[in-house]
């Protein structure tokens, strides 16, 4: 109840309330703008460590962050963030890294988790591991991932 009017959801099967999920259709500009917000957060918090970001393309999404020390950490929508010495990539291409160690803490890490994570990523310790997870598949567009991300980029929206 809402001071003296009552507040109802619309009722779907079986009397439980309905609610709408807004899903962004796969491959239109929005869905793949969508990681921006969750990776600029990301950029915030590393600061100056951090000397340039760039989103790769497609199948899966991805974005590589250069680090100051010349190794590169790289987000992706099937197995999330991975650190590495950088090798080759660039805008709208795959990033190449050698020495890759995964960070952990599932596919979308709240951003402040992640320079925790980067270092111990660097030490070798904590949830980081040289084998890749595989969280989804970035074939499977209607699994609720575009819902998490739409949340930070409605952040950087606001």
């Amino acid at each position: 109840m809402v001071g003296n009017r009552r507040f109802l959801l619309p009722f779907g099967h079986k009397g439980v309330p309905s609610v709408a999920i807004r899903h962004v259709e796969p491959y239109t500009d929005e869905w793949l703008q969508q990681p921006q917000g969750y990776v600029q957060r990301v950029v915030d918090l590393l600061g100056a460590e951090v000397t340039d970001w760039w989103e790769g393309p497609c199948d899966p999404r991805d974005a590589t962050l250069l680090l100051a020390d010349g190794s590169a950490l790289v987000w992706d929508e099937e197995s999330g963030w991975r650190l590495g010495r950088y090798v080759e990539g660039g805008h709208g291409a795959h990033t190449e890294l050698a020495g890759v160690r995964y960070l952990g803490h599932g596919l979308l890490p709240r951003p402040e988790r992640v320079p925790g994570a980067l270092g111990d990523a660097r030490a070798g310790v904590g949830a980081s591991t040289a084998f890749r997870p595989c969280y989804r598949s970035h074939r499977n567009c209607r699994d609720g991932f575009d819902v998490a991300l739409d949340f930070y980029a409605r952040l950087i929206d606001a």
